[in-house]
């Protein structure tokens, strides 16, 4: 069977079992579609948060941006990873004790006011968006490749989907669905992982392959980095960042992982406290299975592509070349009009690939050599260097078990892990959209009388509105999925973080220093993104030579600067909300 066939049939059959599960498990009352009626297990929880927080930007964009940063790209392993034992530890335990149903809810109460419930509704907002961004982009880079669809296809293909099995089940259908995700996500990431890291070291375990020798005792890491130097390329295992824009972007990405409301939402469903806890060790656990195979993936999808496409005539490049240029995530420029693919540091053009189509039949046009033509002065000119050859990190995961010639099920079941990803999470975010809108927008602000019925139906259409506009912007991306994902951790660090942090641990801080330092804080980091990342701002007038992805870091700051002499020179909370904190503190007190 090719490659098509197994993608159609394993692809299919876990879309089915998403829809059944979500049939299944339709929520009925507003209780089941904000928390899925308070009753998951810790285990089950802990799986689905792990689908929750393992987004296409960990399966999909991670190992790829590892593969081609090297030790630079260490800094989403270290702040992805840190932030959810933060989470876990520092603020999981005390928000699930506070027992409302969202972050805007935690807000309102805790800082006695409407205002900062409806700041921190907007913020939600803001974030989710930016983050599904990168999870339908990802859906749409599976589908274009394995489904043989425009990326803009695939895109709509997974809003449908989406929009099923969150509009009908809510948070209790996407909970259980989230716990199969996790299993197809998982098993995709780690099999080709197991081949692979069998084949070329014998041993079978990834992560102890990564640190093995091949046939030919050569170290992997070492035979890499020798490679990596004869095509021009920098060290593998040396950092090449700024020192402080690592220490700002795992920052960045640890608190944000602290402050993301659609995480921060899955210990709102557990039973008690203590499950709490609980489901969030599980979580962990769950998390570092595929955290821990990460750089070992990125180093054989990297060695694997260096072995196959560099210095090798066109007409004799591999099909995965061909097949993956199609998709238009890989492009070819003959600079020196020899026919052979040279590949090194550098880009090849100034901005994204564009190609050229006949503009009648809107087939693609091809050069002597059989590769895609370009429209250069849409793709932003060429770029100084040697370099020919365009790869879309996101890319390297997906493309890795066609590139080391594995079995055609394999291929089709890392696709399927892909979708698994990018869906799981996107639906998590959905509902911190839905449950924003239609409990702490509309219920609580705007219509405090409205019934049940009218909730839940006002939370179904928020949720369907959410599903369209996350389809654009999949559909119309701001940059590569682990990017845009990295703004998202950035704008929660700088914005929820400092506001929720405060709330648990210092009983005197108040709403006008929360509601200030969350609007400077995200702010300050949306105004820096949008500068250097799309209004022409140069990376070489970055802050202290900080990327848009660590401002986040800063941002935080800004949000504390600003917040803790507010608060000091404003009026104290009342004596009721300030119980409430030292209460909320306390172990046990309540279940």
């Amino acid at each position: 069977m090719t490659v098509q066939g197994w993608t159609f049939l394993i692809v299919g059959a876990t879309f089915t079992l998403y829809i059944v599960i979500a049939l299944l498990s339709r929520a009925r009352s507003t209780g089941e579609f904000y928390v899925a009626g308070k009753g998951v297990s810790p285990i089950a929880n802990g799986m689905a948060t792990a689908a929750d927080w393992m987004s296409a930007a960990s399966f999909i964009s991670m190992a790829g941006l590892i593969a081609f940063m090297g030790m630079d790209g260490s800094v989403f392993l270290m702040g992805w990873t840190g932030g959810y034992v933060l989470l876990a530890l520092l603020l999981a335990p005390y928000l699930r004790k506070f027992g409302k149903f969202t972050v805007p809810d935690f807000m309102g109460d805790r800082y006695y006011s409407q205002l900062a419930r409806l700041v921190a509704v907007i913020c939600a907002i803001f974030i989710s968006f930016t983050y599904i961004a990168g999870q339908m982009r990802g859906v749409g880079v599976v589908f274009s490749r394995f489904l043989e669809v425009d990326i803009t296809l695939g895109v709509v293909i997974g809003m449908g989907l989406v929009f099923f099995y969150a509009v009908i089940g809510g948070m209790k259908g996407i909970t259980y669905t989230q716990v199969a995700q996790y299993c197809v996500l998982i098993f995709a990431y780690t099999i080709p992982a197991f081949f692979l890291a069998f084949y070329v070291t014998g041993n079978p375990i990834p992560q102890i392959a990564l640190g093995g020798t091949d046939a030919e005792g050569v170290g992997l890491l070492a035979k890499l980095n020798g490679t990596l130097a004869d095509l021009g390329f920098k060290s593998y295992t040396d950092y090449h960042k700024n020192t402080l824009d690592i220490v700002c972007i795992t920052g960045a990405l640890m608190l944000g992982t602290a402050g993301l409301p659609h995480v921060i939402i899955r210990f709102f469903t557990v039973k008690r406290v203590k499950d709490a806890r609980s489901s969030a060790g599980w979580a962990l656990l769950f998390i570092a299975i595929l955290y821990t195979t990460a750089p070992a993936i990125a180093v054989f999808a990297r060695s694997n592509m260096l072995a196959t496409v560099p210095d090798v005539p066109y007409v004799e490049a591999p099909e995965w070349v061909g097949t993956w240029e199609d998709t238009g995530l890989i492009a070819w420029h003959d600079r020196n009009d020899d026919g052979v693919i040279q590949h090194t540091d550098g880009k090849v053009f100034a901005k994204k690939p564009v190609f050229l189509s006949d503009p009648e039949t809107g087939e693609p046009l091809r050069g002597a050599h059989g590769h895609r033509l370009l429209d250069l002065e849409a793709s932003g000119g060429l770029k100084d260097g040697k370099n020919e050859l365009y790869v879309d990190r996101d890319i390297m995961v997906l493309a890795n078990p066609e590139i080391s010639g594995l079995p055609p099920w394999v291929i089709a079941l890392v696709a399927a892990g892909g979708l698994a990803a990018a869906l799981s999470t996107a639906a998590g975010l959905l509902m911190v959209i839905s449950s924003a809108v239609s409990h702490d927008l509309v219920k609580r602000i705007i219509a405090p009388e409205i019934k049940e019925k009218q909730e839940l139906r006002v939370a179904r259409i928020a949720a369907a509105v959410a599903v369209v506009c996350a389809g654009l912007l999949g559909i119309w991306p701001p940059d590569y999925v682990a990017a845009v994902v990295a703004f998202a951790f950035g704008l929660a660090a700088s914005s929820f973080f400092p506001a929720i942090f405060l709330g648990i641990f210092w009983k005197r801080f108040n709403m006008p220093g929360a509601v200030i330092g969350m609007l400077c804080g995200i702010g300050f980091t949306t105004w820096y993104i949008l500068y250097f990342k799309f209004f022409g701002g140069l990376p070489a007038d970055w802050w202290w030579g900080i990327s848009p992805e660590g401002i986040g870091s800063i941002g935080m700051l800004v949000n504390f600067a600003v917040a803790i002499p507010i608060a000091l020179l404003t009026k104290a909370p009342p004596a009721e909300v300030q119980a409430m904190v030292e209460d909320i503190r306390i172990p046990g007190r309540i279940d």
